[in-house]
């Protein structure tokens, strides 16, 4: 069973991973990609605001 450094680890990576796709589908104006994505966006951000992670340096999207 992973510990709680790992699971909020991966869930920065995810985060992470989803902005960047996010971005790139702001850039090609995919809209219905990025409206895809930032459901993941929201719902990993909720989950690192529950862990305590402070997304101030990491939250590249601000929404």
């Amino acid at each position: 069973m992973p510990n709680t450094l790992e699971v909020t680890k991966d869930a920065i990576e995810q985060f992470q991973k989803v902005q960047k796709h996010m971005l790139v589908a702001k850039e090609e104006n995919a809209k219905r990609t990025y409206e895809s994505l930032k459901d993941d966006y929201l719902a990993l951000k909720a989950i690192l605001n529950v862990a305590g992670v402070n997304l101030t340096d990491i939250d590249k999207i601000k929404e």
